[in-house]
């Protein structure tokens, strides 16, 4: 790692060593990693002249691009914390970042699956009369918004201009930014939620961002001339860092696809000949299942790593035999560890890689703890916990909730349940925080109970995760209504489709007399999973 200590290092080195390499594909754009480079420095440059500093957060709401990569990456160079956003989120759970994260500076796509994302973004914080500082009442920090598209509303600004009023920053200006950081400054804040339901933001530094994911780049085997066709949102580390930074560690071409769609992703992998495949176990096995399959040329597949509670023999089988992957791996981490925890290593047997995540990384340590906090034996089933240099420095603006999670000797409480084997293989068996994966995305039942919990027909509501055999687990309500409500099953998943992620609306509702409760006051849930 002698090489880059900071991102913006990564980007300069990767534009000099890989300047003649295709960087990204975008359609019909091709650009080199020469070219990436110079669009980095533009956007920083960009930046500067915006007024950003080192330390500011810039937020990205936007769909895996060309774009986002060079509007991201420009921020980091500028010297700012980026702060991705998923784009998911409806405006008010956008706001709601932005207002948390401080963020200073977003760029945001125009229209996406249909949604205006600045319209969407206006009705939640666009209320009374904007300052000329803030285009957004509601979010007075925010001091600009850059539309990634050819047309912007007024108070906002197109990305060409954005770019424009950079021209005056000259590279020595740049230079001098990208020089004033070293790797302890902050990277980015990852946000997540927590049992409460409350967006906590994960703080990692540029060493840790760097040391996790070549760590990555090695066991996974990822090198120059690899094609990465990179699905997974680049609003979550699996796709931004395992994918972005360590394609520009290894040389590697990133074809980033905005939407999940089997048939594009067949089409791509056969038209850019892709050997890099990560993402979760329903994408593959959406891709072995198509009808189609066999009319696409997969044969360039080399690579393919996933990650779930549980990881189907069959599927790691098919992926070798029925399309020739050579290298399978699975892994297991969370954003409070920098995205990575444990991972298996080429060469382990078919049987490990389906029922394990691997083991610790260089540098971590797992311990697997019961309730009283007392290590558990290999076998035994404990709270998954970690340490080490992949540790967030804790949550932002948020020191109470830090410190519940932890210890004061630097061990991590991920709030997932674990068995480790005797080779050090960890198997997650449970979650403790009750969060369950729908389609590859994270889905916390106290968030969800939340937003609910604002219909004025609700008087009370539990949520939990159950089986769906396209998405794998979806979200399934409980809910006690309101004296003389009519309120529908119908009518709520509506309403939750307008005000919710999709990934987070309950596709069935049952309405119930009351919760069963604990003597504490707490809802049993394992009493609603027995109802199904």
């Amino acid at each position: 790692m002698s090489d880059w200590d900071t991102i913006p290092d990564l980007v300069r080195w990767s534009a000099e060593r890989y300047a003649d390499t295709e960087a990204v594909v975008e359609g019909r754009t091709r650009t080199t990693y020469a070219e990436l480079g110079a669009r980095v420095e533009r956007a920083a440059a960009a930046c500067l002249a915006s007024g950003v500093r080192a330390g500011d957060r810039v937020a990205v709401w936007a769909p895996n691009s060309l774009d986002w990569i060079v509007s991201a990456l420009g921020a980091v160079t500028a010297g700012a914390v980026l702060v991705p956003l998923n784009t998911r989120f409806k405006g008010t759970e956008a706001a709601d970042v932005l207002r948390r994260s401080g963020a200073r500076l977003l760029f945001v796509t125009g229209t996406f699956l249909g949604t205006s994302y600045v319209a969407s973004l206006r009705r939640a914080a666009g209320d009374g009369v904007a300052d000329g500082r803030a285009p957004l009442p509601g979010l007075p920090e925010l001091e600009e918004v850059v539309v990634l598209s050819e047309d912007a509303p007024p108070d906002f600004r197109t990305w060409k201009d954005f770019l424009a009023g950079g021209e005056g920053v000259g590279a020595q200006e740049v230079a001098a930014r990208r020089r004033e950081l070293d790797g302890s400054a902050l990277s980015d804040i990852i946000y997540t939620s927590g049992t409460t339901g409350r967006p906590k933001g994960a703080v990692i530094t540029h060493t840790q961002t760097l040391r996790a994911y070549e760590i990555w780049a090695d066991l996974a085997g990822l090198r120059a001339g690899d094609r990465y066709l990179i699905i997974n949102p680049f609003f979550h580390t699996f796709g931004y860092k395992a994918g972005v930074i360590a394609c520009l560690m290894r040389g590697a071409t990133m074809i980033p696809q905005p939407v999940f769609s089997v048939a594009t992703a067949l089409a791509n992998i056969a038209a850019e000949r892709i050997s890099v495949l990560p993402g979760p176990p329903t994408l593959h096995q959406s891709l072995l299942d198509h009808p189609s399959r066999d009319a696409y040329d997969l044969s360039a597949l080399r690579l393919v790593v996933t990650g779930a509670a549980v990881v189907p023999l069959q599927l790691v089988e098919r992926l070798r035999g029925e399309l020739g992957v050579d290298t399978v791996l699975t892994a297991y981490g969370l954003s409070e560890a920098s995205g990575i925890v444990t991972m298996c290593r080429r060469g382990d047997a078919p049987s490990v890689i389906a029922s394990t995540s691997g083991r610790a990384i260089p540098g971590t340590e797992l311990r697997l703890v019961d309730a009283t906090g007392t290590p558990v034996r290999p076998g035994e089933a404990g709270e998954v916990l970690v340490r080490g240099f992949n540790v967030m420095r804790g949550y932002y603006d948020d020191p109470e909730a830090t410190s519940e999670v932890i210890s004061a000797d630097g061990w991590l409480h991920t709030g997932d349940v674990g068995v480790l084997d005797e080779a050090g293989n960890l198997r997650i068996t449970d979650r403790i925080k009750d969060m369950f994966i729908v389609g590859g995305f994270n889905a916390y039942p106290a968030e969800i109970e939340q937003l609910l919990g604002t219909h004025p027909d609700v008087a009370d509501v539990a949520v939990i995760g159950v089986p769906d055999a396209r998405l794998g687990e979806v979200a399934k309500a409980y809910v006690v209504r309101r004296p003389g409500s009519p309120l529908t099953s119908d009518d709520l998943i509506a309403w939750s489709r307008r005000e919710m992620a999709n990934y987070k609306v309950p596709r069935s509702v049952e309405f119930v007399r009351e919760l069963p409760r604990n003597a504490s006051g707490k809802v049993v849930k394992g009493v609603l999973r027995g109802r199904g």
